[in-house]
């Protein structure tokens, strides 16, 4: 990324948004400029093959930290994409459109296969992350205003639905000190008030109607069935993996036969006066997303403007 923004400068002899807006840079120095770009941003985001620094990142992370990272800062790759590749390499993006959409279904499909194997329950939340994360990549890029929408909406979901299950997951790390799978089972026994956010999260997760993740799914699915068909099929298919996974390990932690010599309490006051207004925006932005679907619209027609400029 530093690297492109030298040749920017070299190139004008200035940084600013508005000359690089307005720039016009030569073929081969705007094919140089797209690939640094995009696979500076791949890393952040992050998308396949570049993605395995997230997982052990979230490993080490305190919760906080993991709720941070989550929540904010994976949504700096996509958001980077937006604001440099899209409106100003627009050549240089459609030419690359095909290897954006293998990465992202790779990012997709792959990692959710990957998400099964996984016995850390952390390292299941950070993969799931990065197969959400594939969503909104490709949908930035299918040229229509349902695709840039639905990913503002899912990213603004995820932040909320990964940085709650991350939450979860940190509660569980407190009381019992271990992330392993296999050492949970029947928390819906004497964590009630656990188990019922865990199945909210997990719900929002694998975007069942009537929360947030529902409305920027649909509009992404909208967007490939406008956009293509064959990649509408793809994507349908791949909700179906992200459901599994997600179902299967709500099932393996809360209900089975009692694993735990040790019971610890529900959630105390605290953590639940943490938790409530995230399971209170799941719900919130998936009845009422025109409040943020509305704001969207205003900006992309300024943005579509910028782009045709």
């Amino acid at each position: 990324m530093l690297i492109s923004f030298l040749l920017i400068y070299f190139h004008e002899g200035s940084t600013d948004f508005q000359i690089f807006y307005e720039a016009v840079f030569s073929y081969e120095l705007e094919i140089v400029l797209w690939i640094c770009l995009f696979f500076s941003l791949a890393v952040k985001i992050p998308l396949f093959p570049v993605h395995i620094w997230l997982p052990e990142a979230h490993v080490e992370a305190p919760t906080i930290g993991s709720v941070i990272l989550a929540g904010v800062l994976l949504k700096m790759g996509s958001y980077g994409m937006l604001r440099f590749l899209i409106p100003t390499f627009y050549f240089s993006t459609y030419f690359f459109a095909p290897l954006i959409f293998i990465l992202s279904f790779l990012s997709i499909y792959y990692i959710s296969l990957i998400t099964f194997s996984q016995i850390d329950l952390k390292k299941l939340i950070a993969y799931s992350s990065v197969s959400h994360m594939g969503f909104v990549t490709v949908s930035l890029f299918t040229y229509n205003i349902q695709g840039i929408e639905g990913s503002l909406f899912l990213m603004l979901s995820h932040g909320i639905v990964s940085s709650l299950l991350f939450f979860l997951i940190g509660m569980l790390y407190d009381r019992y000190k271990t992330r392993i799978l296999f050492f949970y089972s029947s928390l819906n026994s004497f964590m009630p008030i656990f188990c019922f956010s865990f199945f909210i999260a997990t719900l929002a997760n694998v975007g069942f109607p009537g929360t947030s993740s529902f409305i920027g799914e649909f509009l992404i699915m909208l967007s490939f069935f406008n956009f293509n068909k064959v990649a509408f099929v793809f994507n349908s298919l791949s909700f179906f993996v992200t459901a599994v996974y997600g179902f299967w390990l709500y099932n393996r932690i809360s209900f089975g036969s009692v694993l735990l010599e040790y019971r610890f309490s529900d959630l105390t006051k605290r953590e639940f006066f943490i938790i409530f207004p995230f399971l209170f925006l799941i719900f919130f932005f998936g009845i009422f997303p025109n409040i943020c679907l509305n704001l969207f619209e205003l900006q992309l027609y300024n943005y579509i403007i910028l782009t045709i400029k």
